[in-house]
């Protein structure tokens, strides 16, 4: 990139190393770092005064954490940020909440023991900060219930459904723990269906976000256990490392069930909503609904087209919610949308199409 086209980006970090390594990524890839702040209140300033495309913010500092400073910075100067987390366990629910106040992104610290596939990490870091600085922001946090204010749950009854063969299909990348989640908080705990779910998430924040989705939605989350059957009125997280695909049930009468795998290994993504709603689609075929929200690529177009092939449902989020509408783009250009909706309308989308008689 070079002269206005280049992404201009700020970059905060209380570790001067690691803004180092950030700043020679960034640059290496096309970008231009127009400032790098020590702390949050530094970070704020130069936001104010350089006004930059995109801000990549560390989840932990000291005197002012990332959560702060990402509040302060969408309320006095609404800017797209990545949060850039420690690859630890302990920093995923600081940063899930940055990403459930506004962050569009977040991105996990390089270090030189991840072996030979960083050259491959660089390349996706640089990616996903410059497609943060084309993401629509919106005010205010998730707008979904604390667990206080969550209805009682009435899940679905396995035994009373007989011969019930739906299930929902759900991929998100870039900007789907908000919107994600605020979509599953209005569907029903007795949906008679399944719902698998794909997100494009650094490995060790899975186990957090489920445990946030279990927390504020009305149906049961849990991450997907290898050979686990898929039972109506939970939703089935796929763990961030492996594939989740959908095989038939092992006796007549059972549920279709979880297969965990590393195959296909020349996957773009693993794991990947294509892998994932095409054998959906094989599996279900008009009892499928696929659903594909906001996130940077094109993975899930062919695994939607399958499903709408197989005589399912098919719903695309719209540009007007999409963070980053790339994902959905790619779905409706393939022709593999049937309904286009803002984020808020898909939870209905998804009940008539588990509850149609096509």
């Amino acid at each position: 990139m070079t002269g206005p086209s280049r992404v201009r980006v700020l970059i905060v970090d209380d570790s001067a190393f690691s803004r180092r390594i950030l700043r020679d990524i960034l640059v290496r890839h096309g970008c231009e770092v127009v400032g790098m702040a020590r702390d949050g209140a530094e970070a704020v300033e130069m936001v104010l005064g350089l006004r930059p495309d995109v801000v990549t913010l560390d989840v932990d500092m000291p005197r002012q954490d990332g959560l702060t400073t990402l509040k302060t910075i969408m309320a006095r100067c609404p800017t797209p940020v990545v949060m850039v987390s420690a690859r630890t366990q302990e920093a995923a629910p600081i940063t899930l909440a940055c990403l459930e106040a506004g962050a569009v992104d977040c991105i996990p610290k390089l270090s030189g023991s991840q072996g030979l596939d960083l050259r491959d990490q660089e390349r996706d870091l640089a990616a996903r900060v410059i497609a943060a600085a084309r993401a629509r922001l919106r005010r205010g946090g998730t707008s979904v219930p604390g667990s206080a204010g969550r209805p009682p749950r009435r899940p679905a009854d396995p035994a009373a459904l007989p011969g019930v063969r739906r299930c929902v299909a759900l991929g998100a990348s870039t900007g789907g723990p908000r919107n994600v989640v605020e979509m599953l908080a209005r569907l029903p705990a007795d949906l008679p269906a399944p719902v698998v779910y794909v997100q494009h998430m650094p490995a060790q924040f899975i186990r957090s976000y489920a445990a946030r989705i279990d927390q504020v939605c009305p149906l049961r989350c849990k991450v997907a256990e290898d050979g686990e059957e898929l039972l109506p009125g939970t939703i089935y997280l796929a763990p961030g490392d492996v594939h989740l695909v959908v095989i038939p049930p092992l006796r007549a009468g059972g549920w279709p069930r979880v297969k965990l795998t590393a195959e296909p290994a020349n996957a773009l993504f693993r794991p990947s909503v294509d892998v994932m709603m095409t054998s959906v689609a094989r599996v279900y075929g008009t009892g499928a609904v696929g659903v594909l929200m906001t996130g940077m690529g094109r993975d899930g177009a062919a695994g939607m087209k399958a499903i709408r092939l197989a005589g399912g449902h098919t719903i695309a989020e719209s540009e007007e919610t999409a963070v980053i509408f790339g994902m959905p783009a790619a779905a409706i250009e393939e022709a593999a949308a049937e309904v286009v909706l803002p984020h808020y309308q898909i939870a209905e989308a998804i009940v008539e199409g588990v509850t149609s008689r096509r």
